[in-house]
């Protein structure tokens, strides 16, 4: 299986949001960039995470306009966050026991090095499952 740094050495760049910039914008590097949530950055340090979870329980379902209201007023600042050391078990325990989709990944000094979706942990286990078969099978064969 591969390490936490191979997938995130294998994702498109970070895509990250300020908590001043409106929803609105937010939505629309959701939409530009085909992905789920936003790190939120304030000077390089991250304080927050954006999702279309937030969106639509805080924005839609509470009548607000989406191009009036900052990120910071409806973005999640208690975030789950996983560092290079980690594996992608305990990542996906880790999404399970806190109910959450996306996991920042930091460096030793907190940096956010990327994201990581539920989605891209499913596919590396699914991927390392098919590897493991394939191993068996040529195994068993020979």
């Amino acid at each position: 299986m591969r390490s936490l740094k191979q997938l995130i050495d294998g994702k498109k760049p970070l895509v990250a949001v300020g908590p001043g910039d409106s929803v609105y914008q937010a939505l629309t590097l959701l939409s530009q960039y085909d992905i789920g949530a936003l790190v939120v950055l304030d000077q390089g340090r991250l304080v927050g995470i954006f999702s279309e979870r937030d969106y639509a329980r805080k924005i839609i379902l509470k009548g607000k306009a989406s191009k009036d209201t900052p990120v910071r007023e409806i973005m999640s600042e208690k975030v789950s966050c996983v560092t290079l050391d980690q594996t992608v078990p305990q990542c996906m325990a880790l999404m399970t026991d806190k109910h959450v989709r996306h996991l920042p990944v930091l460096d030793d000094q907190e940096r956010v090095l990327g994201i990581l979706s539920i989605g891209d942990l499913v596919k590396e286990t699914i991927a390392d499952q098919q590897f493991t078969i394939e191993q068996l099978v040529t195994y068993i064969q020979n």
